[in-house]
């Protein structure tokens, strides 16, 4: 069960509409490393976690994710301003003037509608957390190249808070894969003789045979 509460999660202020950066801002919106995308693939990796501390993270993100979405689509709501104007649109932002009606579209900054191609979901809680932590990190990459691109307060301030929010996420997926250690395709991990085999294909000589006896250590 899910509950509205008629306030966003942040407050968002933008100084001035700006339709243009308002289309790139629909990349987290609707885009494959958006909100959206989020919010869907944490909820539906959720139906089938028998851990209920784990299952409990799981719908929790998601529906602080439901409410990153709500403030991206307020934000493109200020940015697109009050007045039609297709002909000064840009490809991606087209379809608000001609066909939403300025209302934030479900799709990327190219216009592309929100598949659920954008999901992950293997069944496999270790798998399943991987491809979480990289979402994260995906989204949080994607909101650092948009506050380089604009220069309003308003905007910056709230995407600032959008990508510290996708570490705060990033940790606590990071903190459950440490837990489920020997389970699922974790369980007998590095016990074979074939796993704890580490090739050197980039160095000079014989590459296959001798193989490495330790993973490789990168220095700073």
């Amino acid at each position: 069960m899910f509950k509205h509460q008629k306030k966003l999660l942040h407050p968002v202020k933008v100084k001035k509409p700006n339709p243009t950066y308002a289309a790139l801002l629909q990349e987290q919106l609707g885009g494959p490393q958006g909100e959206m995308k989020a919010a869907m693939q944490y909820f539906a990796q959720s139906l089938r976690i028998q851990d209920k501390e784990i299952k409990d993270l799981f719908l929790d993100i998601a529906a602080e994710e439901l409410c990153h979405m709500e403030i991206v689509a307020e934000m493109i709501n200020q940015l697109n301003g009050d007045q039609l104007n297709a002909k000064e649109a840009t490809v991606g932002g087209m379809e608000a003037h001609v066909l939403t009606g300025l209302t934030p579209l479900l799709a990327n900054a190219s216009g592309y509608l929100w598949t659920a191609a954008y999901v992950n979901e293997t069944g496999d809680l270790a798998a399943d957390l991987l491809s979480d932590i990289a979402a994260e990190q995906q989204a949080k990459v994607v909101y650092q190249y948009l506050y380089r691109q604009i220069e309003d307060e308003g905007v910056r301030e709230v995407i600032d808070f959008l990508l510290n929010r996708e570490e705060a996420h990033n940790t606590m997926f990071r903190q459950a894969f440490n837990r489920i250690v020997d389970s699922g395709s974790q369980k007998d991990w590095g016990v074979t003789s074939d796993s704890r085999i580490y090739f050197d294909l980039s160095g000079d000589g014989q590459h296959f045979d001798p193989a490495r006896k330790n993973p490789p250590e990168f220095k700073e």
